[in-house]
């Protein structure tokens, strides 16, 4: 077994590996985001009642409340564009992990001789081949958003 055939084995085990971690990383973050989301909930149900109820409440304590409170709506705002941010990334990460498999296998197909090759390979292969095209093409897309909402936070 060639030793650069064992080093692309295990470069894509660790690609893998590191996708999956990746993975994981991202979905706890989207777990305590929504934790937090609903934590915030609480708080701004309690603002909103305190801020109903409480006629004879004086005037800056209200101002407080109602600070509060906004404070509460940009912290969930702040919140729901890393979660679209993670989004993306959650998508980015099947699209890799997409890539791959499709790398592998058109590997198999253009490591054989060219003479070996039946009609059905090559068609497999150029199926292959446009599919790779595809998840390039939407990987693309997704930097594009990423790049344009980038842009347009700052």
């Amino acid at each position: 077994y060639p030793t650069w055939k064992r080093t692309l084995t295990r470069r894509a085990r660790e690609a893998q590996m590191k996708r999956f971690c990746k993975a994981q990383a991202i979905q706890r973050r989207l777990e305590e985001i929504e934790v937090t989301f609903r934590e915030l909930e609480q708080q701004g149900i309690k603002l909103e009642k305190l801020l109903r109820d409480e006629d004879g409440s004086p005037a800056n304590q209200k101002t407080q409340w109602m600070n509060q409170l906004l404070y509460l709506v940009q912290k969930k705002n702040s919140l729901m564009s890393e979660e679209s941010d993670l989004m993306i990334a959650v998508q980015e990460l099947k699209l890799e992990e997409q890539q791959w498999q499709l790398d592998q296998k058109l590997r198999c197909y253009m490591n054989r001789e060219e003479s070996m090759k039946t009609p059905e390979d090559r068609a497999a292969e150029q199926e292959i081949l446009v599919q790779l095209l595809d998840v390039v093409n939407k990987r693309n897309v997704l930097i594009h958003i990423q790049e344009e909402k980038r842009l347009s936070e700052l």
